[in-house]
């Protein structure tokens, strides 16, 4: 059974659209990442799977079952986490998971039994006794997680779950991903960060509610024309300006303190930008082919 079909599956409110026929499907056991920046349209999209915002247009079916036909065949298979999970800050991390096991109708053994299993699986067990709300920004997500977890879901709907996350508490977060991918678990994960996207089965990139493109990783690079260069310089930012000014045929993106270009013509854009440094009476530029990131392709892929 296919975990998840759209086809032309739309949303608008008032004059903004902001899912555009989005038609895509998911394989069981997959980790699928729905990629976009702020406003893309990936939250709205996750509301109309979860069966919580109606579509304006197109169908979408989870689990085999139509998402408004049959909008409350799934609620038992499907677990869902919003941005801002709806944790009891007033409530131990035991009694949030009691509390949701209890919304879900768990037989009490079975609610004792889960708990017990999500408090040790997300690390949570030493916190127990801690109030949800003098928790670290790390354990609510995973306190979160554990909650839409609690009645043994098939299907699990993550709205960017590590979005303001540090570092390891990402890294911890994505371990227990991991392991529920093992459990046969099949997971939809909505993402601004393309390093998280590369951890994907597959990934869709959707910009404006419009899905761009959808592949592997791997493949999804291939989408990048031309070759891509890398430029270190002091001052990057002013060699940013300085070469969209002076080569407007190439795209030019500044990642951090280094300066990426897509070139269709490689050795004549060298040789440009190495006479360009010459008459600013700059040090010869380090530059060199890279291999595409995701986050080079999605850029690429934007402009054009």
């Amino acid at each position: 059974m296919t975990p998840i079909r759209t086809e032309k599956l739309t949303k608008r409110f008032g004059d903004l659209t902001a899912v555009e026929n989005l038609t895509l499907s998911l394989e069981p056991g997959e980790l699928f990442g729905l990629v976009g920046s702020d406003g893309a349209g990936k939250s709205t999209t996750l509301r109309m799977l979860a069966g919580i915002m109606a579509p304006t247009g197109g169908d979408a079916w989870v689990l085999g079952h139509h998402t408004v036909r049959e909008s409350g065949a799934t609620a038992g298979d499907i677990g869902y986490m919003s941005q801002r999970f709806g944790l009891y800050p007033d409530l131990t991390v035991l009694e949030n998971l009691r509390f949701f096991a209890d919304l879900h109708l768990l037989h009490r053994a079975e609610r004792e039994r889960q708990t017990e299993r999500l408090l040790a699986f997300s690390n949570l067990a030493p916190f127990s006794r801690r109030l949800a709300g003098n928790l670290s920004g790390g354990m609510k997500q995973k306190l979160g997680l554990a909650c839409a977890l609690i009645h043994t879901p098939r299907l699990l709907l993550l709205d960017e779950p590590t979005n303001g996350v540090d570092p390891l508490s990402r890294r911890d977060f994505w371990r227990i991903l991991y392991r529920l991918l093992a459990e046969g678990v099949t997971i939809l994960i909505a993402t601004a960060y393309l390093d998280e996207a590369q951890r994907c089965n597959r990934v869709g990139l959707l910009h404006q509610g419009r899905l761009l493109a959808c592949d592997t990783p791997e493949n999804l690079k291939r989408l990048m024309k031309g070759t891509l260069l890398e430029l270190r310089a002091p001052d990057p930012r002013r060699i940013a300006r300085l070469l969209r000014e002076e080569l407007p045929e190439a795209q030019i993106n500044l990642f951090g303190d280094r300066i990426h270009i897509v070139a269709n013509d490689p050795s004549r854009i060298t040789g440009r930008i190495t006479a360009l440094f010459a008459e600013a009476a700059l040090p010869p530029p380090l530059l060199h082919p890279i291999e595409p990131s995701l986050e080079d392709v999605f850029v690429s892929v934007m402009e054009e």
